[in-house]
C-alpha cells in the first residue's frame, strides 16, 4: 500500500540554543552536541542558534575558561542549520544579567523561526535565556545539563541554574549521576528528569592497527603514549596529569605523551613541559577533527582522563570504542562507563593515584575487540531519543499552554 505523503504529519520545528559548538580555534569544543543536532535535523526540522557574549576590548577583562574568538554570522558547521550570534557582557560582573540580556537577543530569532519547542544545551546563562524567551512566546523549553553547568556553580550562577532547571518543562541529562544531581542538588522533579546518554561515531572511533597509526602520526613504536583529549583548564586536571607524566618519564625512557586539544592554558603547559625538560616526550597537535582524534587514540597506550568534574565524558566512550583503556577520574558519569575490562578509575586531583593507575594501565594486556563492541551507540539513537524527548513534552502540554507563564520557578 502506498503511503500518501501529503498524509505525513510535519516535521517537528526543533529550536537548538547552545553556546557549546565547534568554533576555528577550538575544534574539540561541543563536538557531542554538534553530533546531536546534525543527526536530529535528519529527523526534524531544527535550527541551531549560537549565542556568543560579546565582551570589550580591555586588558584583563575577558574570561578565563574558553579561549577568545567569535565567530560570525555567516559561519557554518557540517549538516546543520546554524545561526551565530552576540550579546553584550563583562566578564563575571554581568553573570546575574547575562540570561536576561540573552533572552532579549533570543527572542526574535526564535519568532523568526516559530518552532514547536526549544531545546538547549548549558543551563546558565543560555538554558536560562531560552527558557526565558520560550516563556514570552508561549513555548515549551527542555533544558540538557552536560556536566561542569550544574557540577561547578556556586553562588549567583547557582542559584540561577536552579532556577531555570525547576522552570524547565523538561531536563535531559547524559547520566544517571548528572540525573541524581538534578533532583538532589537543584531540586527539579523527578519525573521531568530523563538520562539520554551520548553516542558515538562508531564509522571514526574504531580500532586500528596502533603501528600504522604510530607510522602516520610519527610516533615512536617502543613509545609507551598516555593521550589526553580535551580542552586545557585546570579543571581538566591538566596540573596533575602533566605531575603524573613527569613521574612516570623519570623511571621509564619510554613513556610519552599527548595533548590534543587546545584551551587557555596552553601557553602554560608548554612552559611547565619544558621547565621539566620533557618537550622532546610531549606531543601536542592541538584542536583536531573527530577522525584526526580517533588516530590519536588509536595509536596511544592509554587514554587520560583526570577531570574533576563530569557529565558523561565522551572522549572516555570514543576510547573504549576504538580498543585503547582508559584512566580517569571517578566523577560524574565516568563509573558509569568505566569497569575492569577497559579502564580504572582514580580520585580527582590526585596526581599519585594518577601515575600508579597509568603505569598499571599500561602494564596489562587489554581485549580490545571486546572494549569496543561494548560501544555501539550512535549518534541516531541519541536524535531519536532527544525527538521522543520531545514529542512526550509536546503531548503532554494543554491547549492552553500556549499562552506562555512569564515566571520562572
Amino acid at each position: 500500500m502506498t503511503i500518501d505523503a501529503r498524509a505525513r504529519p510535519p516535521a517537528r520545528r526543533i529550536a537548538i540554543v547552545t553556546p557549546i559548538l565547534p568554533v576555528p580555534h577550538d575544534l574539540t569544543r561541543g563536538r557531542y552536541i554538534h553530533e546531536t543536532a546534525r543527526a536530529l535535523s535528519r529527523l526534524a526540522t531544527v535550527r541551531v542558534f549560537f549565542p556568543q557574549v560579546r565582551y570589550p576590548r580591555i586588558p584583563g577583562l575577558a574570561p578565563r575558561s574558553f579561549l577568545q574568538g567569535h565567530v560570525g554570522g555567516d559561519y557554518r558547521l557540517d549538516g546543520i542549520d546554524l545561526e551565530p550570534y552576540t550579546y553584550p557582557g563583562l566578564p563575571g560582573i554581568s553573570r546575574a544579567s547575562n540570561g536576561v540580556v540573552g533572552a532579549w537577543a533570543l527572542a526574535p530569532r526564535l519568532r523568526a523561526f516559530a518552532p514547536d519547542v526549544v531545546l538547549a544545551y548549558w543551563v546558565y546563562p543560555d538554558g536560562y535565556a531560552a527558557l526565558m524567551a520560550a516563556r514570552r512566546l508561549g513555548l515549551a523549553c527542555i533544558i540538557g545539563a552536560r556536566g561542569s553547568d550544574i557540577h561547578v556553580r556556586s553562588g549567583i550562577s547557582r542559584h540561577l541554574t536552579r532556577r531555570a532547571l525547576r522552570g524547565a518543562d523538561a531536563v535531559l541529562t547524559v547520566s544517571e549521576a548528572m540525573r541524581r544531581a538534578a533532583i538532589g542538588d537543584y531540586g527539579v522533579e523527578p519525573d521531568k528528569v530523563r538520562t539520554i546518554v551520548n553516542g558515538i561515531d562508531t564509522a571514526v572511533f574504531r580500532p586500528r592497527d596502533r603501528g600504522r597509526m604510530r607510522s602516520l602520526l610519527g610516533i615512536d613504536a617502543r613509545a609507551r603514549l598516555v593521550t589526553y583529549v580535551g580542552r586545557f583548564v585546570e579543571a581538566k586536571g591538566m596540573h596533575e596529569l602533566l605531575a603524573a607524566f613527569a613521574a612516570l618519564a623519570a623511571r621509564d625512557p619510554d613513556v610519552s605523551l599527548a595533548l590534543v586539544g587546545d584551551g587557555v592554558m596552553r601557553s602554560q603547559l608548554v612552559a611547565m613541559v619544558s621547565a621539566a625538560g620533557l618537550q622532546d616526550r610531549v606531543h601536542m597537535p592541538g584542536g583536531l577533527e573527530p577522525g584526526q582524534v580517533a588516530e590519536w587514540i588509536a595509536a596511544s597506550n592509554v587514554l587520560a582522563l583526570p577531570s574533576w568534574s563530569e557529565g558523561y565524558p565522551n572522549v572516555v566512550v570514543e576510547a573504549i570504542a576504538c580498543g585503547c583503556p582508559v584512566v580517569a577520574s571517578d566523577v560524574g558519569g565516568a563509573g558509569e562507563i568505566i569497569h575492569a575490562g577497559n579502564g580504572l578509575l582514580v580520585p580527582a586531583r590526585d596526581a599519585g593515584a594518577l601515575e600508579r593507575a597509568l603505569a598499571e594501565a599500561m602494564s596489562r594486556t587489554w581485549d580490545a575487540a571486546a572494549m569496543s563492541a561494548d560501544c555501539s551507540r550512535g549518534w541516531d539513537a541519541v536524535a531519536a531519543d532527544t525527538l521522543a524527548a520531545c514529542e512526550e513534552l509536546l503531548g503532554q502540554r494543554r491547549p492552553d499552554a500556549a499562552t506562555g507563564a512569564a515566571s520562572i520557578a
